[in-house]
């Protein structure tokens, strides 16, 4: 028996759900049956089934662009490896590697899903929400590493951040943009604004610095904290009116620059067109960042393992290796946007997340820090702080023409380089402990060793001193090591007569 469905009264509803869903290109016509009668069940059995039809191909089309379309990801499958290694192993130098590989490509389809979300918010905010999304895997470290009283771990990823998008994020994006361009522009009025806030943040870094190690404090100990909390209270308030300023007060200071470096009113992307919803593009963007967020905290746990098995310091660590994994959404959209001549967003991108690190984050943590009882302070030290000094001046003067070419990016690069070998070989002090390595090695060795035996010589051990300075002479160590449980500073105060 033949049945026929009338296709008149649903054929205009299903015409109503054409424009809010976009079909995949592989969705192939349904053939339909004849029926006799027409039947209201039959009616609603067919919308819902073209509706759940229209669902499971856009789900699949959005899968086949976002997942399936770029070969990087292949490394995806390294995340949860990772996270096996982690329970299985213990090794934290895999971890931390396997971790390195599986946010690669996430942070790289971070970067197409906030291109693609660009597309309908347009470049100002578009910038800013890369920017956001980008330094979301360093606030959720830095709030984690707080509670457990991690302070410098806090202070050098988020310096490191900085400096990373400043050299690294933005060298690459002009040195990516001017390879595909000889020479691009982009507003200055946008470089100036951000130049000033980067230095406001360093002068907010720098007087807590000074202010401790001059030793003129007040009230010692509690000056520099107050301070701190102070400026950090208004660096958030004058973050706040930038933000003010960008969205509402420039909208049109932020239009893409043509090549005679006037605003062009014209769509720059006349060519080009979303390939994925706005909704699609927003949900994509909360799932990569809480993919990333969750692999970035078996990477933090990992980093002294790792430390240890590859024997590199904790403070290169922190502030170099760290920051390229936080800072690889920002790297790979930044290249994107400037390989695509779109040089506005990719400093938004770059210097945005640098502005907003240091005029955000840093004072956000000091906040978080006084609501957690935790003496998070902005005295970054004063080697660190005057490499965030020299790196912003660097930086400032560069972007002073409102163009760029692969020759500056190349310099950023090198830039970025001198600072990780600074990094390499320097020390870190622990806050409150002034002394040096060699100082508590030798306060261990004296003093604080278990095996260590305090108090006078014994006749049975002043002998022995006596006996072996006539045969090896004033070689104390030598003699102290006959001694179990004596250093050879004693022996020279017992041995050496009065």
């Amino acid at each position: 028996m033949e049945y026929k469905l009338p296709m008149v009264g649903v054929q205009s509803q299903l015409e109503m759900f054409e424009d809010e869903i976009v079909f995949g290109p592989e969705v192939k016509p349904q053939k339909t049956y004849p029926m006799h009668a027409p039947e209201s069940g039959s009616c609603s059995g067919g919308l819902r089934f073209s509706r759940n039809l229209m669902l499971k191909n856009q789900v699949y089309s959005s899968l086949k662009k976002v997942v399936f379309s770029s070969k990087l990801n292949l490394l995806m499958p390294f995340g949860p490896l990772a996270i096996l290694a982690d329970r299985l192993t213990g090794h934290r130098g895999w971890v931390f590697f396997l971790c390195l590989l599986g946010i690669t490509p996430l942070a790289e389809r971070l970067g197409y899903a906030t291109e693609q979300l660009a597309f309908y918010t347009g470049p100002t905010v578009g910038g800013l929400l890369n920017a956001t999304f980008g330094n979301a895997t360093e606030l959720i470290i830095s709030i984690y590493a707080l509670r457990s009283g991690m302070i410098r771990v806090v202070q050098q990823s988020l310096l490191g951040s900085i400096l990373s998008n400043m050299l690294l994020v933005l060298g690459c994006a002009f040195f990516c943009g001017g390879l595909c361009k000889k020479e691009q522009h982009f507003n200055k009025a946008t470089a100036v604004v951000s130049s000033g806030l980067l230095l406001m943040a360093v002068m907010g870094l720098l007087f807590p610095a000074v202010l401790h190690y001059t030793h003129t404090e007040v009230h010692f100990g509690k000056s520099e904290l107050a301070l701190s909390r102070f400026s950090s209270c208004i660096m958030l308030v004058a973050y706040t009116a930038y933000l003010f300023f960008q969205l509402q007060s420039q909208k049109n200071v932020y239009v893409p620059l043509n090549e005679e470096g006037s605003q062009s009113e014209d769509g720059s992307d006349d060519d080009e067109a979303p390939e994925i919803s706005k909704w699609e593009s927003i949900i994509w963007l909360f799932i990569m960042t809480a993919w990333i967020s969750f692999l970035s905290e078996y990477l933090v746990r990992a980093i002294e393992g790792a430390s240890i098995a590859w024997n590199i310091p904790i403070s290169f660590i922190s502030v170099i290796l760290l920051p390229i994994v936080g800072n690889a959404a920002e790297h790979a959209s930044a290249i994107m946007f400037a390989m695509k001549d779109k040089l506005d967003i990719s400093l938004g991108v770059a210097i945005g997340s640098s502005t907003q690190i240091s005029m955000f984050g840093i004072p956000f943590c000091v906040v978080i820090g006084w609501i957690m009882g935790q003496s998070m302070d902005l005295n970054f030290q004063l080697f660190e702080t005057a490499t965030l000094f020299i790196t912003v001046l660097v930086v400032a003067f560069l972007l002073q023409e409102g163009t760029s070419n692969y020759f500056k990016g190349l310099m950023l690069i090198l830039c970025y380089l001198i600072v990780a070998a600074s990094f390499f070989v320097h020390v870190d002090h622990l806050p409150g402990l002034q002394r040096c390595e060699k100082s508590c090695r030798l306060r261990w060795t004296n003093y604080f060793q278990p095996d260590l035996k305090h108090g006078q010589f014994t006749d049975a051990e002043e002998q022995t001193i006596v006996k072996l300075h006539s045969v090896v002479g004033s070689r104390w160590s030598l003699i102290a090591a006959q001694m179990p449980g004596r250093i050879d500073n004693d022996a020279k105060i017992t041995g050496t007569p009065s």
